[in-house]
């Protein structure tokens, strides 16, 4: 029998290494199906980041069908999605170094369609009785001006950067051609609204030239949230709307008319801050393939058109996305607490499923394995916030008696967004070393409805703020972990919530912002155009409440922040650019406190090459660990820490 050894927490030795984690992983993304081929986007750190159409043929045989340098990206709205399409075999594509629209054809090299312009294009299907991809076009060609998006019909055999269809608001995306062709189905919204605030759908009708002759609104509106239309095979129009106050499926019928398909006190959309999402597809005119969410847990299920029959579907699947079908299969990407995400396809018959292709090579032993626990735990005002726990697990280590773990909590991005079950290499990096972890769905956090989602309104850097201090003093109190060694990190908005937590509240230690904001008035004047209002409902309008962004802005308040800061930033973000890290990291240099900071040439919003996934993870350990004094069991690139 084997025996445990006796170690602090934080200095066990972990089979999952960074290097394992990067050279293993990839991203999957954007499953199709084209006849009897299958595909889907791989993006992959070890090739600097380059996203990969690959495909899955009839007989099991997988391919890439771009090939380097090609990087199928788009950079609309900066966080991009949509980035390719496909019809039978033929593949239309965003180049990310130029993006230009490309095909490909056979085995032959990829061809341009688009002429080189700073104009960028996402969300593209193919109109085949117009000969034309139509989809969003973001023209940024005039400078000093922002970004124009309207909806437009690019020549399949051409290079024009496309005929305008439909214009005149701030933003445009899911566009869908009926079966029958002769009509059009799309999103819009306009500034302040981000598309889950309020959006509206729209059907146009094609004239003989292609154009649209003629359209009307079907749903939606400044406070409600339309998701996804899709046309079923027989030209009925499904979409997912919030009007209930949750995401639900409906439908428009024939004589017009708009239906809520089920209503559950469960959301079938997601927040869209990529093109190309989808949470169901119709298998046949009678039947949809959904996935749903249920306390921030994916379900699915099968939906009868015709009776509204609703039959859950048993899945061993915790994290459902990117819902596609075909008469008798389904493709998504999924995962589960013990799987990382996959594509997978299930028979709709025997309700089997098949791994097609695995986000990792990593495999993790059950014994170093740690799994969620959903905690709801008391936060401000009388509520409940949601979040899951990751108690630290290594089957070769214990704790000295009466040592409680420390505690990393992980604030998401968005902040429009939500913590996810899937397993994450990531995070049992962190559990199979001693450290537990926090993963909260704060109040703004999407699956729990509208109401919920509205908790963050005017309260962006207060809701979330307390929400991830009460989860930490929750845990302490419950005695799972320990009140001294108290750690917050996050992402971009996340990293905002890391940065307001370490300033305006005394609950943490130690914390790390990962692209993070600093400065709430600087985003809302040099973002993006996507983002360039979203703060109006966060925060407020700006200027008239110029007094609540200072107020809201950890730079303005650093004499407040008295421990350790680690700092990791793209150097070509243009969401949070990289002023925002080191107007922050200067400040605290100045005043004496330790203070790390970790640049990243190549990189913007988010990390995508794999030296810089490890040099970021392991730079965040060294720098916890030299902040509370454990001992690491395996040596990493140390990280210039100044003040310490």
């Amino acid at each position: 029998m084997s025996h445990s050894r006796i170690a602090p927490y934080g200095s066990w030795k972990s089979p999952i290494t960074s290097d394992s984690i990067v050279k293993g992983s990839i991203g999957l993304s954007q499953p199709l199906i084209d006849g009897p081929d299958i595909y889907w986007i791989e993006m992959r750190p070890t090739e600097g980041g380059r996203s990969v159409i690959v495909r899955r043929d009839a007989t099991g045989v997988v391919n890439d069908v771009t090939p380097s340098p090609f990087n199928a990206r788009t950079l609309v709205h900066e966080y991009g999605g949509g980035d390719y399409t496909v019809r039978d075999g033929v593949v239309y594509f965003s180049n990310f170094s130029d993006q230009r629209l490309y095909v490909r054809r056979g085995e032959a090299a990829p061809e341009a369609i688009t002429p080189a312009a700073d104009v960028r294009y996402a969300d593209a299907v193919i109109d085949q009785a117009g000969g034309r991809l139509i989809c969003v076009r973001e023209d940024h060609t005039v400078a000093n001006r922002e970004a124009v998006n309207t909806l437009v019909g690019v020549k399949l055999e051409g290079n024009e950067t496309g005929e305008v269809l439909v214009s005149g608001n701030d933003f445009y995306s899911s566009p869908r051609v009926s079966p029958d062709g002769s009509r059009l189905a799309w999103l819009t919204w306009n500034h302040p609204n981000m598309p889950w605030d309020g959006c509206e759908l729209w059907v146009g009708t094609f004239g003989e030239d292609g154009s649209i002759v003629k359209s009307e609104r079907i749903a939606g509106g400044r406070e409600e949230s339309i998701f996804q239309p899709e046309w079923s095979p027989d030209s009925v129009l499904y979409f997912v709307s919030d009007q209930s106050g949750w995401w639900n499926l409906h439908r428009m019928n024939l004589d017009g008319s708009v239906e809520p398909l089920r209503e559950m006190q469960a959301e079938f959309g997601m927040p869209q801050w990529g093109f190309g999402m989808s949470t169901y597809a119709c298998e046949s005119a009678e039947r949809i393939v959904c996935a749903y969410i249920e306390n921030g847990i994916s379900q699915l299920a099968l939906l009868d058109t015709r009776t509204k029959a609703f039959e859950p579907i048993v899945s061993p699947y915790t994290d459902l996305r990117f819902v596609r079908a075909s008469p008798g299969y389904a493709v998504m990407r999924a995962g589960s607490p013990t799987e990382a995400a996959a594509i997978v396809k299930l028979d709709l018959e025997t309700r089997a499923f098949k791994v097609l292709r695995r986000s990792t090579t990593l495999e993790i032993e059950a014994a170093y394995l740690s799994t969620p626990r959903a905690v709801e735990f008391p936060t401000e005002d009388g509520r409940t916030a949601h979040g899951f726990f990751y108690p630290p697990r290594n089957r070769d280590y214990s704790a000295p008696d009466g040592e409680r773990p420390p505690l990393l909590v992980e604030s998401h991005g968005g902040p429009t967004a939500a913590a996810a079950t899937a397993l994450s290499p990531g995070i049992q990096y962190w559990t199979s070393r001693g450290i537990a972890v926090l993963d909260v769905n704060y109040g703004g956090s999407t699956g729990f409805g509208r109401a919920y989602r509205e908790r963050l309104k005017d309260k962006w850097g207060m809701i979330d703020v307390d929400d991830c201090a009460n989860g930490a003093r929750y845990l302490v109190g419950q005695g799972k972990v320990d009140g001294d060694r108290l750690m917050i990190t996050g992402g971009s908005a996340g990293g905002y919530t890391t940065l307001c937590a370490l300033t305006f509240r005394d609950t943490f230690n130690a914390g790390a912002s990962h692209y993070g904001v600093s400065d709430a008035e600087a985003l809302a004047k040099e973002t993006h155009k996507f983002e360039s209002r979203y703060l109006d409902g966060l925060i407020g309008p700006y200027p008239e409440k110029r007094d609540v962004y200072v107020a809201r802005s950890p730079i303005n308040f650093t004499e407040r922040l008295s421990c350790p800061v680690i700092f990791f930033q793209g150097l070509e973000d243009k969401v949070v650019p990289p002023n925002q890290a080191e107007t922050m990291v200067e400040a605290l240099r100045a005043k004496g406190i330790p203070v790390a900071y970790l640049p990243f040439d190549g990189e913007q919003h988010g990390f995508r090459q794999a030296k810089n996934i490890k040099r970021a993870l392991d730079g965040e350990l060294y720098f916890y660990s030299r902040v509370f004094g454990f001992e690491l069991a395996e040596p990493v690139e140390p990280v210039e820490i100044d003040n310490l």
